[in-house]
């Protein structure tokens, strides 16, 4: 015998005991007397006793079944109060949301928009992970990400927001005292900060409209987990590095840092909404995977915040 309880025959009986006939509570529920009169049957036959005193004209609880009735009823009540409550939710945006963000993209992008989103939704929360770390979100029970990459395949759902490109960035005393490469070869020997997370280890893979192909390993005195302990280095003149547009836009709008080797590209990649599954997703991951497409699509990286 199954350790599962028999819900399904709990409620049948709960029903019959309510309404009275085994018709009665077919017509209540939605299904055949014989389904009914089955599902009866079976519970009986799992506990050992009857429920039900049956002749042609009169249904009864016997002792057992009264000594059950109440406590099968309050179990198909709270199925019912379980059930309409995520009905409920899949039709109204309300309740946790578990995010997980890039750090930095999460404190420039995406805090500023939540504010707006809680008004609009004022009964969903957010649990905001920030961390430049890729978190399992499946196994870190996570409902959604963000993820800033060229994303590889995967069997998570992965809607595109926007495009995110890498750049090659220093600033112009950088420039001024060091030379502008022309070449990703001459990077060589430059000190080039790197940054741990990278989706494709530590090698910067070059680009060019005429299809050739460039590798080189940044070699410097500065490795970080979050690009903006990149900033400082850069700004001093101290260094080269590689940087989403979404950090870079500002400082190369008022002209902090410039972009080098423009004829080569870096990784072109994207800002995508992750989630575990499209299949009955709730109605406030929709709301948030549609918020996010509103606000988040058409950025203009290039500007000053």
């Amino acid at each position: 015998m199954t350790k599962l309880p028999d819900f399904e025959g709990l409620a049948m009986f709960a029903k019959v005991a309510e309404e009275g006939s085994f018709a009665a509570a077919a017509r209540a529920m939605g299904v055949s007397v014989a389904t009914v009169s089955r599902g009866v049957a079976r519970l009986e036959e799992r506990l050992g006793a009857r429920l039900f005193n049956r002749t042609s004209r009169q249904l009864a609880l016997t002792e057992f079944g009264g000594t059950i009735a109440e406590k099968a009823g309050d179990i198909y009540r709270q199925a019912q109060e379980a059930e309409n409550a995520a009905k409920e939710m899949s039709i109204h945006p309300r309740g946790l949301i578990r995010l997980a963000v890039p750090m930095s993209f999460g404190l420039r992008w995406v805090a500023p928009l939540l504010p707006n989103f809680f008004r609009a939704y004022p009964e969903v929360s957010i649990d905001l992970h920030l961390s430049d770390a890729t978190v399992d979100i499946v196994a870190q029970g996570f409902d959604a990400a963000l993820r800033v990459a060229a994303l590889p395949d995967s069997s998570l759902i992965a809607r595109r927001l926007c495009r995110v490109n890498q750049l090659l960035v220093a600033s112009p005393q950088y420039v001024q005292q060091c030379g502008r490469p022309t070449h990703p070869r001459e990077l060589v020997g430059r000190p080039c900060l790197s940054y741990a997370y990278r989706a494709s280890s530590d090698v910067w893979r070059f680009v060019n409209d005429a299809g050739d192909e460039e590798s080189v390993t940044p070699i410097g005195p500065l490795r970080v987990t979050n690009a903006d302990a990149l900033l400082p280095m850069l700004l001093d003149g101290l260094a080269i590095a590689e940087l989403p547009e979404f950090i870079a836009g500002e400082y190369l709008a008022d002209g902090r840092l410039e972009v080098l080797l423009p004829e080569w590209h870096l990784t072109r990649g994207g800002l995508y909404f992750v989630t575990p599954s499209a299949r009955a997703r709730p109605a406030r991951i929709t709301a948030l995977a549609d918020y996010f497409a509103q606000h988040l699509s058409e950025l203009v990286w290039y500007r000053s915040r």
